[in-house]
Parts: structure tokens; C-alpha cells; sequence
């Protein structure tokens, strides 16, 4: 089961980039564009990236267990949409290096009305 709605779910394949945020040992925060995607077997978002082992998002991740993903744009004239994930986070290093976002609260906004409208609810 999606914790996402078929418009949340559309708008994630839509191929914009993320921005994911996550927390160091030292509590400072850290944020970086990345490419991901949804993986619909485990109800996930999947991250990944060059050389993803040797950054400091996959390190924070491996530390702290916990991040946070938003997607957004701006459709004219002045529309702003998007979504934002929040949960349990793994650093994974087989089959290959990733960073798996267990989603435990999403809060969207203008991506199931036309109308600017935030909506926020715990899933997982």
C-alpha cells in the first residue's frame, strides 16, 4: 500500500530533483539536490547519487537514522507545489549504495488542488 496519493505518486515520477535534508553528529544541518525515486515493493523512496558512499548526507544518514526529502516547483504564474517526506532513514551499501527514506509524515501542498493548500498526515 502507497503512502502516497495517486497525484503525490504522479508528481514524484515527474523526474524533478529533491532536496534531501539531513543532521550531523555535530547537530548542524545539511541539504543537497539529489535524483530518487519511489520504490513501490518496500513503499519507499530510494536516493541516490555519484559516489554516494563518500558524502556527508550518506554518512549523516548511517549517524542519525533520520531524513527529510522535498520536491517542489512553481508552475506560472505564480503556483508553487510540492511535497515533503520525513522518516526513518538507511544508509544501504548492497546492491548498491543508497539511501532509503521510510516515510513517516508527508505534508503536500497544491499537488491535489489547484489551489494553493497544505496537507499534511502521519503514514507508515
Amino acid at each position: 500500500m502507497s503512502n502516497f496519493t495517486q497525484n503525490e505518486m504522479k508528481y514524484l515520477r515527474s523526474g524533478l530533483l529533491g532536496r534531501l535534508a539531513t543532521v550531523g553528529r555535530d547537530g548542524m544541518p545539511h541539504i543537497a539536490p539529489v535524483g530518487f525515486s519511489y520504490n513501490s515493493d518496500l513503499a519507499t523512496i530510494d536516493v541516490g547519487g555519484h559516489d554516494l558512499a563518500n558524502t556527508k548526507k550518506f554518512r549523516d544518514v548511517a549517524s542519525s537514522g533520520r531524513a527529510a526529502l522535498v520536491v517542489d516547483d512553481v508552475q506560472p504564474p505564480w503556483q508553487p507545489r510540492g511535497i515533503e517526506i520525513r522518516g526513518r532513514a538507511e544508509a544501504l551499501a548492497e546492491p548498491r549504495h543508497l539511501i532509503r527514506i521510510h516515510p513517516e509524515r508527508v505534508v503536500s501542498w497544491s499537488i491535489d488542488t489547484n489551489t494553493f493548500h497544505r496537507k499534511g498526515r502521519s503514514v507508515g
